[in-house]
């Protein structure tokens, strides 16, 4: 959801066709992800997969009695099911996500084909992940159709609460959510995007963030912790926020298991 140009996107694309994994897939989401809407952006350079509300309440050690009367965003939220299972739970949950300008039905199509066309890649770099909570490529895929059938479903009945936006800019008003949250975008990404984009970012889900803002993981695709966090750390910290690095229960890309808590002096 950055400011990259459009001419970025053309210049990695062939070089992405070429990657084999799930890793992949999350690469182009993330290029993406941080684009203007009048850049071009068309439903084929998107790839819509997402993770389950299971992976979710893991990746940021959340409990269900947690959730309920809470106002929660997720962003990105793309194909994930954790808003729509969230809403069951009780909380009042709001996905936001630059895919969200496209019509359901085209990006529902879109997504169960990028599901099929990552599994059948995946099978070359299976090595780089764990296989405790899938087992197989199967058990992946399987997980990842929930995802997205759990995600349409929702977004067929509430409509609203899925929401375009663009990064690093939200509309949404101050201290609108409890709690934001955010996957596999900032740090996963640390070689497109760079530390401004990371502040702006974080300062403005903290803007529309009540309490705490958890991000998952703290480390690159390569699986090494994001280079500037230290300095980031600092930078936030001096602003009076309270941070720390959690070790939680999920890890599927290997040494990809640890969330970034950032929370309001207030807490």
């Amino acid at each position: 959801m950055s400011r990259e140009e459009q001419r970025i996107v053309n210049d990695q694309k062939s070089r992405e066709e070429r990657e084999h994994s799930e890793d992949s897939t999350d690469r182009k989401h993330g290029k993406q992800m941080h684009q203007h809407e009048e850049s071009g952006l068309e439903l084929s350079q998107i790839v819509f997969i997402g993770r389950t509300f299971e992976e979710y309440m893991s990746m940021f050690d959340l409990t269900t009695d947690e959730l309920a009367g809470q106002y929660i965003l997720d962003c990105p939220g793309g194909a994930c099911s954790f808003s729509s299972r969230a809403r069951k739970h009780g909380a009042h949950s709001v996905a936001a996500d630059i895919a969200y300008q496209y019509d359901m039905n085209e990006l529902g199509t879109k997504g169960f084909q990028d599901i099929e066309h990552t599994m059948k890649q995946i099978h070359a770099v299976q090595g780089k992940y764990v296989w405790d909570q899938f087992g197989t490529i199967e058990g992946l895929r399987e997980e990842r159709l929930r995802a997205i059938t759990d995600c349409m479903e929702d977004m067929r009945h509430y409509p609203e609460c899925y929401v375009a936006t663009v990064l690093p800019d939200l509309p949404f008003n101050d201290e609108q959510f409890d709690l934001t949250l955010s996957a596999h975008f900032l740090f996963t990404y640390a070689n497109r995007l760079n530390f401004d984009f990371h502040v702006g970012t974080l300062l403005e889900m903290l803007r529309v963030t009540k309490h705490e803002v958890r991000i998952f993981p703290t480390v690159d695709l390569s699986g090494k912790r994001y280079e500037y966090m230290d300095e980031l750390k600092m930078f936030l910290e001096n602003k009076g926020y309270l941070l720390s690095e959690v070790r939680t229960s999920y890890e599927f890309q290997r040494n990809a298991h640890t969330m970034l808590r950032i929370r309001k002096p207030s807490l």
